[in-house]
């Protein structure tokens, strides 16, 4: 065999064959062609409803100001990589610290321009050969990744999690829930029978908190800014629930709760911040996940008169205690793994606010995410802000191409029933193009695990990975 001739093409969507067999006097050799330009990636520009271009949002100039640090812009939808998946983002999630990467105060060394967001949740479109392993097209995916903010988003499948449906509820877990679930689990200490107290508890992670503490067994605490946000608190098991534009928020712990509270789950700093210090109970715990009220400025910290923190924390032997989720991402799993359990069983609530009451409407199309930030930050919301990205009529069809007569039966058992697959085409036709092709339903078989039929099950399937 090593004197007869090979050629194989690189596996880079041209088509690789092996000649086999010597030339013979009348006789042509005989040729086998094997079609592996499938192999690269999962995905067709031409025949499925992927776009050739794409908006997203990029970090143009590092503000804290989001609506001038960053911009629209479009750009060519990215092809996953081997062991990535392509998800076209159905819903991201807006939190108080994207105007703090947008201002680089997270990484100093990342120069503009850079995409910006951090979770979303969607349906996979696109993947690598080693991705197909766990995924498939049409499979739902929740995602805590940086570029969230984009019609499509390239995520490592490793990183990716599967979700019974694209529902911003499950969104609403992924930062939010995790932080106040960790962050309780691991510094709050939590016991039964202690106070905690919530400070903007009706927001993105403080509804999370609110839970966590009374499914502890503790009695809880929530401040709000309105009637309103005090009804749900009162409706998801807040004990006491403070409106501060009502009520002083001071003077109300000191009369009812002369001995203070044992745990603070604080995000607001500033003044906010000093009185939680000053209200902490012997022993008293208060966890620091936040200081949005300085967010916006130019440092990015609000003031706060901490010359005597030293002695008032040796006074009660109490302790402040920071939480920064990427350094916790060890407990990262079994947090959603169990908060996913919770909410199947209908134990959690995970409120999202699309602006519905909004008087411009929903958050629907990537430019609201600039209103929705806005949003939040004026403290209109009611649990977590989210935005919903492509609608989803979009979503939730993909569009079969012809596939050519020589891989026809190839790639039948290689990919799922209601996809089929060629090399990727960056200038192919945007989606709305006449195919000639059927829209259906874009569910399928797996390509190799089985489908996750429930959250129950998918807790189980996060904390065996």
């Amino acid at each position: 065999m090593s004197g007869l001739p090979r050629r194989l093409a690189t596996a880079n969507g041209r088509a690789a064959s092996l000649v086999l067999g010597r030339r013979l006097p009348g006789v042509q050799p005989r040729r086998l062609v094997i079609d592996t330009s499938y192999s690269a990636h999962f995905m067709d520009f031409k025949g499925s409803s992927i776009a050739s271009s794409m908006k997203k949002l990029v970090v143009t100039e590092l503000s804290p100001r989001f609506r001038e640090a960053v911009s629209a812009r479009t750009a060519p939808v990215p092809t996953p990589g081997d062991a990535e998946l392509l998800v076209r983002n159905r819903f991201v999630g807006i939190n108080a610290s994207d105007i703090n990467y947008s201002a680089g105060r997270y990484d100093p060394s990342v120069k503009p321009p850079f995409d910006v967001g951090f979770e979303g949740i969607g349906e996979v479109v696109g993947l690598g050969l080693s991705a197909s392993s766990r995924f498939t097209v049409g499979d739902a995916v929740a995602y805590f990744s940086s570029g969230a903010f984009a019609e499509y988003t390239v995520v490592p499948a490793k990183e990716s999690v599967p979700v019974p449906s694209a529902k911003p509820e499950f969104l609403a877990l992924l930062v939010s829930g995790a932080t106040a679930y960790i962050a309780l689990k691991r510094l709050g200490d939590l016991a039964k029978g202690e106070t905690v107290l919530v400070t903007a508890a009706a927001g993105g992670t403080g509804q999370f908190a609110v839970q966590f503490a009374k499914r502890a067994g503790c009695h809880v605490i929530g401040t709000c800014s309105s009637d309103e946000k005090a009804g749900f608190l009162k409706s998801i098991g807040c004990d006491r629930p403070i409106n501060y534009a009502k009520e002083d928020l001071a003077e109300t712990l000191r009369k009812e709760y002369p001995k203070g509270v044992d745990v603070v789950y604080e995000s607001v700093g500033g003044s906010v911040l000093e009185l939680a210090v000053n209200r902490l109970a012997n022993k008293g715990r208060l966890i620091v996940i936040g200081f949005i009220s300085g967010y916006q400025s130019a440092s990015g910290i609000p003031p706060f008169r901490g010359d005597t923190l030293p002695v008032k924390l040796l006074q009660k032997s109490a302790s402040v205690r920071g939480f920064f989720l990427p350094h916790f991402l060890g407990d990262y799993r079994e947090a959603l793994s169990s908060m996913m359990q919770m909410f199947a069983k209908g134990e959690l609530v995970c409120k999202v606010d699309c602006g519905e009451m909004e008087q411009e409407g929903r958050f629907v199309g990537l430019e609201s995410v600039f209103r929705a930030v806005d949003y939040m930050y004026v403290g209109k919301n009611l649990g977590k802000v989210v935005v919903e990205v492509t609608p989803a009529a979009v979503s939730n069809s993909v569009r079969i191409p012809e596939a050519r007569p020589a891989t026809q039966k190839l790639m039948e058992r290689r990919m799922p029933t209601d996809v089929r697959t060629n090399s990727a085409h960056p200038s192919a036709p945007a989606p709305d193009c006449e195919l000639g092709v059927p829209t259906i339903s874009r569910r399928g078989p797996r390509l190799a695990s089985p489908r996750l039929a429930s959250a129950s099950l998918l807790g189980a399937y996060l904390y065996r990975r």
